[in-house]
């Protein structure tokens, strides 16, 4: 099921600075990662893959769709590190 409903990252500057976050604001706005899925997953399919396939929990996933599809920025919790999980995914 996690397969299906998230397709891949998302990786651009923006993206990379939402990791850890920006100094300007003190690094508060960190820890998200974003990922291209299904155009009809729900925000709690999303939360569910996301949680099943990185063994981590979500606190909030936001959506919106452009051209290239549906980008979901899911916001970890503060035990969890987005950074970690894309290491292990092979972003960095």
């Amino acid at each position: 099921m996690a397969d299906y409903v998230l397709l891949h990252p998302y990786v651009s500057e923006k993206t990379m600075n939402a990791l850890l976050g920006t100094p300007l604001q003190k690094n508060k706005d960190g820890n998200r990662i974003e990922f291209i899925v299904r155009r009809k997953a729900t925000k709690k399919e999303i939360k569910d893959a996301f949680e099943k396939m990185f063994e981590v929990k979500v606190e909030k996933v936001n959506t919106r769709i452009l051209k290239d599809g549906k980008h979901a920025i899911i916001k970890l919790t503060k035990d969890y590190s987005a950074e970690d999980v894309a290491m292990r995914i092979g972003i960095f």
